[in-house]
């Protein structure tokens, strides 16, 4: 016996038998009981929804001599009899893929003429309408606006937006849904059980993702399991008969995330490789099971889950585990990534990166106060997270008799005033505790500096004082240093502070305090300086060694302002200033753009 591939074999022949399609079929029977038909019909949507199933079905229901009370066809009438056969002359076909010519559509216009031998109307099926010429489109429109009573025109497309506005305005256009995977589990069981296959819920449900909304895409990959399984379709034969990640590996992935276990999630990356499995689907995959453990997480949103019920169940587990806010951030990392893929020269690396980010979401942040997340390599693992803080210079400390407090560097002094200002600050005892190796670049750039005492209390109450003098020169580089150590949130206010020139105006003389004046743009910048005014004294007294600093902020004048010079007035200071610019231009012969 001649074997027919299910696609063929289950192909519907009624409008009953079309499955996820209930509101067009509806309004065809409808159409066919009322005999309120149009001259012509559009049918578009994806492959393998049942675009040309449902236009054979209409014309044979149209030109059926006695249609059931529901608008089917019978079934059993000489027209429905040679439909059946191939042998109709009243319903034509025509593929405009390989048909799109101007006289093919003249050819197929010449048979509009002649009247139906059997029922009442001539059917033109037109598939794949969109590939026509737009001669060929031109000939067909007029016959399309006033074709002859006895003919109707069914065309079928998968991408409307290329069918000229002047055919879509002269047809009732229907719209064909994507198949739901649950439409497609349904119906793929229907037929293992007519063919007698065995099968597994999850693995059919692996074949409906992997179709896309497409029965036809359904049953042959129904079709080709079956063969690899030999009559019993499993979800771990099926899963290596269409090389599909096992959705257990997301699971996996999701809960070690949660749990910030970096070192296992390295090495299930490396077996998910090692398997042939690219980079880039791993991500697109990783994306869309977080995406379905974040609808899995509201009620309202479970329906929107096209999974089995076995997987729905697993979703709504994890979803109790993960954080709205850690699913949120992993899918901005995911799509960054998905974005970056193509592009990237060390695509490996890049999506290793992109797992431990993610696996740090739920880590607590070390950086200093700022509300938003940093995007940088935090603590990953404990043991170096419980390793001991780093040795100085000379890898001692010297210890302080009991009665004094334990000295503190300027570093750390520093830090505890920017802690201050983010509304964060690291103690246990009054002490400032710094985090080793796993401190932040502002931390590391601060730890790089000298140890100096500052603010000793003597044994008799009294404050110890420094009044040690600087230059202009040891002004202008703390100040830098200073901007550059200041934290993310301040990050706007720090690049312009690192164009302002402090300036010292005053020095000591005879206990006179020194004091250091900077020139500012405007008002705006100086009450935002003036906000953080007491943190940027303090650091200035640390570093120069000087506690009786004073700060003075101005608002430039008029005539202070820097006149913004164009790009010629800059090549032309240049050249004044540089007699090489003006001959490096002469020998190569350059012009400014």
């Amino acid at each position: 016996m001649e074997y027919i591939v299910s696609a063929r074999k289950y192909r519907p022949m009624s409008f009953d038998t079309v499955v996820g399609q209930t509101a067009l079929t509806t309004t065809l029977k409808n159409a066919v009981k009322s005999g309120k038909l149009a001259h012509a019909y559009l049918f578009c949507g994806p492959r393998g929804v049942g675009k040309t199933t449902c236009a054979r079905i209409f014309a044979k229901a149209i030109n059926c001599q006695h249609p059931t009370a529901d608008g089917e066809a019978c079934g059993e009438c000489e027209s429905c009899q040679s439909f059946n056969e191939q042998r109709s002359l009243n319903i034509f076909e025509l593929d405009a893929a390989s048909n799109n010519s101007v006289e093919h559509i003249k050819t197929l216009m010449e048979q509009t003429r002649i009247p139906p031998q059997v029922g009442k109307y001539k059917v033109f099926i037109i598939d794949e309408v969109h590939m026509l010429s737009t001669a060929a489109f031109n000939a067909f429109l007029k016959t399309l606006e006033e074709p002859p009573a006895h003919v109707i025109f069914i065309l079928a497309t998968t991408e409307k937006h290329k069918i000229l506005p002047t055919i879509l305005s002269r047809c009732q256009i229907y719209d064909f849904e994507r198949m739901t995977v649950q439409n497609t589990i349904a119906h793929l069981k229907e037929v293992a059980e007519k063919e007698g296959i065995g099968y597994e819920e999850e693995a059919l449900a692996v074949i409906a993702e992997k179709a896309d909304g497409g029965m036809r895409d359904a049953l042959s990959i129904f079709d080709q399991a079956a063969s690899f399984c030999q009559g019993n379709i499993t979800y771990k034969k099926v899963i290596e008969d269409l090389n599909v990640l096992d959705a257990e590996y997301y699971f996996r992935i999701v809960d070690l995330s949660i749990n910030n276990n970096v070192s296992e999630l390295m090495v299930l990356l490396n077996d998910i490789i090692g398997k042939g499995f690219d980079g880039g689907l791993l991500i697109q995959g990783l994306a869309k099971h977080v995406r379905n453990v974040l609808m899995a997480k509201d009620p309202q949103t479970l329906p929107l889950l096209e999974v089995s019920d076995q997987q729905s169940v697993r979703y709504q587990e994890q979803a109790r585990k993960a954080d709205t806010r850690f699913l949120y951030q992993a899918l901005r990392l995911m799509n960054q990534c998905d974005m970056g893929y193509r592009t990237s020269s060390n695509k490996r690396l890049l999506v290793e990166l992109t797992l431990i980010e993610i696996a740090q979401i739920t880590q607590p942040d070390d950086s200093t106060g700022s509300g938003r997340q940093p995007r940088k390599l935090k603590n990953l693992f404990k043991k170096l997270m419980a390793a001991p803080q780093r040795k100085e210079d000379h890898g001692k400390r010297t210890e302080q008799p009991s009665t004094q407090p334990e000295v503190k560097s300027a570093p750390q002094v520093a830090a505890a005033v920017v802690n201050k200002e983010g509304g964060k600050r690291n103690e246990e005892g009054g002490k400032l505790k710094l985090s080793g190796i796993t401190t932040s670049w502002n931390n590391l750039r601060q730890q790089s500096q000298p140890r100096v005492n500052l603010n000793l209390n003597t044994g008799n109450g009294q404050q110890q004082t420094e009044q040690q003098a600087f230059s202009q020169e040891d002004l202008e580089l703390q100040w830098m240093s200073m901007c550059n150590r200041m934290p993310q949130r301040l990050s706007g206010i720090a690049a312009r502070m690192k164009n302002m020139n402090p300036v010292i105006v005053a020095t000591p003389q005879q206990g006179e305090a020194p004091s250091v004046e900077v020139t500012v743009p405007n008002e705006i910048i100086k009450a935002e300086m003036d906000a953080i005014k007491g943190s940027i004294v303090k650091t200035l007294q640390i570093y120069l060694h000087n506690s009786a600093i004073t700060l003075s902020l101005r608002v430039a004048e008029q005539q202070e302002q820097e006149k913004m010079l164009t790009r010629r007035e800059q090549f032309e200071a240049m050249r004044r200033e540089n007699a090489s610019v003006e001959k490096l231009r002469e020998v190569f012969d350059l012009e400014l753009a």
